[in-house]
Order: C-alpha cells, then structure tokens, then sequence
C-alpha cells in the first residue's frame, strides 16, 4: 500500500509543517511555511491561506494535485478559523487532525469540536508531532487502500 499525495491546511503555527515532517519520519525543526511547498507525498501550505478567503481558491486549485487534504485544528487555539462545512468545497478525501495534543493548554475536545461542522469525509485523528502519539493511525488512514 502506498499512500498519495496528501495536502495540509490550517492557520498559522496549529503544526501543518511539523505534522508533515512527523509523517516522514524527519525529527528536525520546522521553519514558517512561505509558500507552497511540495514534497514526493505532501504539499505544505501557508497558514495565512487558511486564514484569508482571498486565498480559498488557491487551496481549492492546489488540492486538485491531492489524494487528500488533511484540515489541522491547534489543540491549544481558543478558536476556529474554518467556516461552516468548508471541506465539503474540495473534491477530494477530507481527514481532521488536532495537534499539539501532549500541551499542557491542550484541549482536544475544542479542537475536534472545532473540527465537527466542516463537512469532513474522513475521521478526526489526535496528534502529537513530538511524542509520536497518533502518527501510525494517522499513516494507516492515508493508506490508498484504506479509502478503497
């Protein structure tokens, strides 16, 4: 089983770059995302897309080189940047991914709330990019063959 290319979204500092490099397996330092970035199975994108509706259609465009879009939620953030059913507007499999989870301010329940009203076609999954916690289930459901 391989997995496909995957897209990350979220606001600024929630993990996107971190939670890429925890999938490869990597354990150096991530640095603020400035542009798209592509990899050989991910496309990192810019917290500030996320965040500014002027940026929507380039995240609809880019999810289109996707298997699936991961929408990440900072456990640790009081707040969502997602409007309501916002991953029913991409045509491709949609995941949740809160992070941070192993914080000492995180609220996991918040952040899958946060999560709930996007429309996602896929599962919630709770990661710690620093522990590991979470990142094998997160890895077995972006297995092509899982979403067969």
């Amino acid at each position: 089983m391989t997995p496909g290319r995957v897209m990350v979204i979220g606001a600024v500092g929630s993990g996107k770059t971190t939670l890429v490099m925890a999938l490869a397996g990597e354990r150096e330092s991530a640095t603020k995302t400035q542009a798209i970035e592509y990899r050989a199975c991910t496309i990192d994108t810019p917290g500030e897309f996320a965040e500014n509706p002027f940026y929507y259609r380039a995240l609809f465009a880019t999810s289109m080189e996707a298997d699936t879009v991961l929408f990440v939620q900072d456990s640790t953030r009081e707040y969502s940047i997602w409007p309501p059913g916002f991953a029913g507007a991409f045509p491709r499999r949609t995941l949740g991914v809160v992070t941070k989870i192993d914080h000492p301010q995180a609220n996991v329940i918040r952040a899958r709330e946060a999560l709930a009203g996007l429309g996602l076609k896929g599962p919630v999954v709770a990661v710690s990019a620093v522990t590991g916690e979470g990142i094998g289930q997160l890895r077995q459901l972006l297995e092509r063959d899982a979403w067969d």
